[in-house]
């Protein structure tokens, strides 16, 4: 498995943020990661990422430890946040290759030519990162997130403010990329889930509270959006 969650809590102070949750990914899933605000979301993708430590529980990213294989973790993952921090006065190839040489990447030069035109962004290279639109700033942070080729990826609500143009086109590059990785991603999107991921896991109050497959859904005649709002209400 590309990701297995054991019996994972986190609390701060007396606030239970996430409560004893367990589920494993395997590589070329792409599973939506949903719940209200506060359900614990966030907390549990930085975790998973060792930007945060859980306090009980164990998480394995490719078969390293979270707790005690930090830098080989994350050497195995990208992360894209729901804030997305980019360089903005950056031009998009200086910045990625400044993102290159802090994953110590060999042939920074090719590799960053192969990623500009894998996340498309070839059109928009030579601009500053502040120029662009929303979406080509999804994919700079995309294209960030898979600079070193990981295993996994991980994406915190990449779909956030995007017009439908732009949907579609990040929409269809994370399909793209999760046919070889191991893509978790958080949103508030019903139809987002259904048509990128092929599993969905709800999260409420920091417990899952269901975990089935978009197939198994559609077979039951389950509406995503009816269903989680009944879980989570």
């Amino acid at each position: 498995m590309s990701i297995t969650v054991k019996n994972v809590s986190k609390y701060y102070g007396n606030q239970k943020a996430i409560s004893k949750i367990s589920f494993s990914l395997k590589k070329g899933e792409i599973v939506g990661f949903l719940g209200p605000n506060g359900a614990g979301k966030s907390t549990l993708m930085k975790i998973i990422c060792c930007y945060l430590s859980q306090d009980f529980g164990n998480i394995k990213v490719c078969n390293l430890d979270t707790k005690n294989e930090k830098l080989m973790v994350k050497s195995k993952i990208g992360y894209l946040s729901e804030t997305n921090p980019l360089y903005l006065e950056m031009y998009i190839k200086e910045y990625l290759y400044f993102i290159a040489s802090i994953h110590k990447i060999e042939n920074i030069r090719i590799r960053v030519k192969e990623i500009i035109i894998e996340t498309g962004l070839s059109s928009e290279k030579k601009k500053k990162i502040k120029n662009l639109s929303k979406g080509f700033k999804q994919r700079v942070g995309l294209a960030a997130a898979l600079i070193h080729n990981p295993e996994v990826l991980i994406l915190d609500e990449p779909t956030t403010g995007l017009d439908p143009n732009q949907l579609v086109e990040i929409r269809n590059l994370i399909k793209k990329i999760g046919k070889e990785k191991t893509v978790l991603l958080s949103t508030h999107v019903m139809q987002e889930v259904e048509k990128i991921c092929n599993r969905v896991i709800i999260i409420k109050k920091g417990r899952i509270v269901d975990d089935k497959s978009i197939s198994d859904l559609i077979h039951n005649n389950i509406n995503l959006e009816e269903h989680f709002t009944k879980l989570t209400s």
